[in-house]
């Protein structure tokens, strides 16, 4: 349980946990890569975790004695073992996705599982693909759904045209395709995350990028880096920065955070709605642009938020609703469809929890419709196992008269452990 109170400002300087999406792949691809790499600032939550047992059960030593810090060696994919064991990602789904590309160019049999929540989640955007390069995979539903079975290796490089704009589809085609005979190209309808095209640079691999979409050239070899820094999680500070958007008074700086191009759409949403927000010290670090960023409170107002920039910030449009329920006007989120396979349905969970708390807003198809500024009341609310709904309400319940209480708050440490402590941390009661 997580409880919130209205407060009186949020203030301070802070750093958020590691990049979850980075987290995920310094793992992966130091283990892809033959020798030994260093990683600092690793997220500890549950579903990187879960990536690390996946490779230990391959045969990769990976040591993660404490915190932040990961050290990874590994004798390169050569070296891998068959897993004798069922590889279970847990809550993560980016850790299914990309293991299945990474496994469906190894010559050996290998079994994916998730929990609950990864058995309802649609597998097929990634094993059709998969398949057309050449690796034998089954599933629940023909493929659609967990366990996943994967026989991989001999695979021939395509040219595929995604339906949608997911990193996690492109990434698992890519990394595949880095182990195919000839040239692998994915088609995109909008940009996606570019985590792994930037992390399979820093290590050598060259890709060639277009208006539209990626190439990558088989048969190349990742050269291992000695040391990867992992940044502060974006879609982590959004939670802060939204809460110093929304409390009167408020100015909060939060250093050392990851502003990767395709990740920036909750900045800009920010200072389109009229927040005072600044990107300082902007900086590259491990092939990823960082900077510190700086809010203060200001009037908001309401926008329309649809089209390109909604991959760049799908995982930030729970809090985004909770931002607009104290903007002036009607904000809109379309083409958002995507958030209805996620960790739960976004658009409904979001609704429904924003509404218990007294909130003008309304579902769509593909979206949903906020009316403010709406004074909100504190209520019971749940995170639906749902580590971004858990954290949205939070930081709603900052704003909220009365005692706001979030049931299922264990889930936010799947991306943000010490949530509750940090932003007890930075608010004035």
């Amino acid at each position: 349980m997580l409880t919130t109170t209205k407060v009186k400002q949020v203030a301070g300087e802070i750093t958020v946990p590691g990049d979850k999406s980075i987290s995920h792949r310094a793992v992966m691809f130091s283990s892809m890569a033959k020798g030994k790499a260093h990683i600092s600032g690793f997220l500890p939550g549950a579903d990187c975790m879960s990536t690390i047992d996946c490779f230990r059960k391959m045969g990769v030593v990976i040591d993660h004695a404490r915190g932040d810090q990961v050290t990874v060696d590994s004798q390169g994919m050569d070296g891998w073992l068959e897993p004798a064991n069922i590889l279970d990602v847990g809550n993560s789904g980016t850790t299914i996705r990309l293991m299945a590309g990474i496994l469906a160019g190894r010559p050996f049999h290998s079994v994916l599982i998730g929990d609950e929540s990864i058995a309802g989640r649609p597998m097929n955007r990634i094993a059709q693909p998969l398949r057309e390069l050449g690796a034998r995979i089954d599933g629940r539903g023909g493929g659609e759904f967990t366990p996943l079975s994967i026989r991989g290796g001999g695979l021939q490089g395509i040219e595929y045209h995604s339906p949608v704009a997911s990193a996690q589809v492109k990434s698992a085609i890519l990394l595949a395709g880095l182990q195919a005979s000839g040239t692998t190209t994915i088609y995109e309808p909008h940009l996606s995350r570019d985590h792994t095209e930037a992390m399979l640079s820093s290590f050598g691999v060259k890709l060639e990028t277009f208006a539209g979409g990626v190439s990558i050239e088989g048969g190349q070899t990742l050269q291992q880096q000695e040391e990867i820094h992992v940044p502060g999680d974006i879609s982590s500070a959004a939670f802060l920065l939204a809460a110093a958007a929304i409390v009167p008074g408020s100015n909060l700086l939060i250093k050392n955070v990851g502003i990767n191009p395709t990740r920036t759409g909750i900045l800009d949403v920010l200072i389109e709605m009229g927040a005072k927000l600044e990107i300082q010290n902007e900086r590259e670090q491990s092939g990823e642009r960082v900077a510190d960023l700086y809010i203060e409170h200001a009037p908001l107002r309401g926008i329309e938020i649809s089209g390109e920039i909604i991959p760049r910030l799908i995982d930030e449009i729970p809090v985004i609703a909770v931002i607009a329920t104290q903007a002036e006007g009607r904000t809109v989120i379309k083409d958002a469809a995507e958030l209805k396979v996620k960790e739960t349905n976004r658009i409904d969970v979001t609704v429904a929890e924003l509404r218990k708390m007294g909130a003008s807003i309304e579902p769509t198809d593909d979206g949903m419709i906020i009316e403010g500024p709406r004074p909100l009341q504190g209520a019971a609310c749940h995170s639906h196992g749902d580590h971004r709904i858990g954290m949205a309400m939070a930081v709603a319940g900052l704003v909220a008269e009365g005692e706001t209480t979030v049931s299922g708050a264990a889930a936010i440490d799947i991306s943000f452990p010490g949530f509750g402590e940090l932003l007890a941390a930075v608010v004035e009661r």
